[in-house]
């Protein structure tokens, strides 16, 4: 199932929320503890100079922890939050105010000593931690003289392993953690709270795509589904809502419309090919009746008599099409499904142009010969289909030519296929071939010959009997036309 647009949109809301508070407590974070870092080390920038110059045994490169005990001793209860070492100049740990075994480097960078000591303006400088190899501290730094030689460094760090666990040990106190819970359930509430507003902004447009998709499948048909009612004025959404409902009263009309006018043209049809049959079959009897009894007429006489039966007969051909057309078209025909012989059919339509074909000099043929098939569809529409087909197919081949009926077993349905080897349809024509008045440019034979209404017919025919049709054409090497039916029983 496809997410929905204010799914998709409140996910993303709710992801680039929910990295930006993260990036947010992150940043101020590390804010806040290089703020602290910055004040704790500019408060206590001077401390080792202070006690460098105030204990003369530092003066006198007295370094032996021994000596220096009662030192460090009455410091750590002093400043409790401090670390004292004494540097060589070569960075090597001498001495230092921690407990034998708690102290893992025994070098540290001087770097950032000599970089504190020269510049102090840029706090805070990190220096590496005794204690640990992967941990930065800041610190208090002093140079230690004995004259004019440098005995060394003495180290403060600030920020002892004391003063860290009892840092820690606050900021998982209980205030902290209720303040983390409040900071949590203000950060909830507030998502929920733009969730909520951007559900309300985007439920006009969840209506509006709903409405759509069911106007969709009434096809437009706006009597079978009243229209959403929009406030005037309101925002962009409802304007648009607004507008798609004129739009579908006005498709709806035009519709209305086209379907009135459709039907009056079939009826028009309908009754003009109806009002046209009587006089024309009167004047063509008295046509048929004067050439009867005309025998002595003269030649040219006859001629003209001729030609005008043969118009006649045309005309006849053409309304009793038109006819057939508009019934088809008009909805009112009729659906006899039977059960029926498929190659006994197929052998009685080819028998109506067996002569016709022999005299063009064209080959039928049936492929299997034995098609012993029964099929469940309307006998008498199918024979008309078939008779169209191979009627037009005679009307584009050549002489030496072959008209072949094909069948296919095809997923229990039989596909027939009607196929010639005449000259072919063209790419431009054949989009247009089932259209009404289609003639193509290529029919072979005298253009008047037919009404062009055969492939319009046999389209209608063939969608009546819940077929389709399939049309594959080249021109100078035939056209096939291909349908399916309905087996009568699994085959």
């Amino acid at each position: 199932m496809k997410n929905s647009l204010y799914t998709k949109l409140s996910l993303t809301l709710a992801s680039i929320f929910i990295l930006t508070a993260s990036l947010f407590l992150w940043w101020t974070q590390s804010v806040s503890q290089v703020s602290r870092a910055q004040a704790e080390q500019a408060l206590h920038l001077g401390l080792a100079e202070h006690l460098a110059n105030d204990n003369p045994l530092l003066k006198q490169g007295v370094y032996d922890y021994k000596a220096l005990e009662n030192l460090f001793h009455t410091l750590m209860v002093l400043g409790p939050a401090f670390e004292f070492y004494f540097v060589d100049p070569s960075g090597k740990l001498l001495t230092f105010s921690a407990k034998p075994g708690q102290v893992k480097r025994q070098f540290i960078d001087l770097v950032p000593l000599v970089t504190l000591i020269e510049d102090q303006s840029n706090l805070p400088i990190y220096g590496d931690d005794p204690r640990n190899f992967d941990h930065k501290k800041i610190f208090s730094v002093a140079p230690v003289y004995n004259g004019d030689t440098l005995q060394g460094y003495l180290y403060v760090i600030i920020g002892s392993s004391i003063y860290d666990s009892i840092f820690a040990s606050i900021k998982s106190s209980e205030q902290i953690l209720v303040n983390s819970i409040w900071l949590v359930l203000g950060l909830g509430f507030l998502l929920i709270s733009m969730l909520v507003v951007f559900r309300t902004i985007t439920k006009p447009l969840r209506t509006l795509s709903s409405f759509i998709q069911k106007v969709d499948k009434t096809e437009f048909d706006i009597t079978e589904l009243p229209l959403l009612d929009w406030p005037k004025h309101h925002n962009e959404i409802h304007q648009l809502g607004a507008a798609v409902n004129r739009m579908l009263i006005t498709i709806n009309q035009q519709m209305m419309q086209l379907t009135k006018l459709d039907e009056q043209r079939r009826e028009l049809l309908a009754h003009l090919s109806h009002d046209l049959r009587t006089p024309l079959a009167s004047l063509q009897g008295y046509l048929e009746l004067l050439n009867k009894e005309a025998p002595n007429a003269n030649e040219k006489a006859a001629h003209y008599l001729n030609v005008t039966l043969k118009n006649c007969g045309q005309l006849k051909a053409l309304i009793d099409q038109i006819f057939e057309l508009a019934h088809l078209e008009s909805g009112q025909t009729n659906i006899n499904l039977e059960v029926f012989n498929l190659g006994e059919l197929i052998y009685d339509v080819m028998a109506k142009f067996a002569l016709r074909a022999e005299k063009a000099g064209i080959q039928l043929q049936v492929h299997p010969k034995e098609c012993d098939f029964s099929v469940y569809s309307d006998i008498a529409k199918l024979e008309r289909i078939l008779t169209n087909l191979i009627e037009n197919a005679l009307r584009h081949t050549n002489q030496g030519g072959t008209i072949c009926v094909n069948i296919v077993l095809d997923s229990n349905q039989y596909k027939i296929v009607v196929a010639d080897t005449g000259v072919g349809i063209s790419s431009e024509d054949l989009p247009y071939i089932f259209e009404a008045r289609y003639r193509a440019s290529n029919s072979l034979g005298c253009k008047k010959s037919h009404a062009g209404l055969g492939l319009a017919i046999t389209n209608r025919l063939i969608q009546l009997i819940k077929s389709d049709i399939k049309v594959k054409s080249e021109l100078g090497k035939g056209t096939e036309f291909a349908f399916t039916l309905r087996a009568s029983k699994p085959v």
